[in-house]
């Protein structure tokens, strides 16, 4: 299954390597990412396969989502056809 991650907050060393390793951790394969800036704020989508996680999304979510409040960042996993449903016109 795959899933999109998102992350959002302000700029600062070391996101993308501690979101990296966190689903490193969960065995968790990325498949395409986009960052940018925008202004002070940092702003990341990840294309990720879970075929090897053993958690589920839902575990997998709680563990971003503390991930992201200690380092003061949005972090939010949803699975692929439920973020492409949500999208379409």
């Amino acid at each position: 299954m795959k899933a999109i991650v998102t992350v959002i907050g302000k700029d600062h060393v070391g996101i993308i390597a501690a979101v990296c390793a966190l689903l490193s951790g969960y065995d968790v394969n990325i498949l395409n990412i986009s960052q940018s800036i925008l202004q002070e704020y940092f702003v990341m989508v990840m294309l990720v396969d879970l075929t090897n996680c053993q958690s589920s999304v839902v575990e997998l979510g709680e563990k971003l989502d503390k991930a992201g409040q200690e380092r003061g960042l949005s972090i939010r996993i949803q699975r692929e056809d439920i973020f492409n449903a949500m999208h379409r016109i």
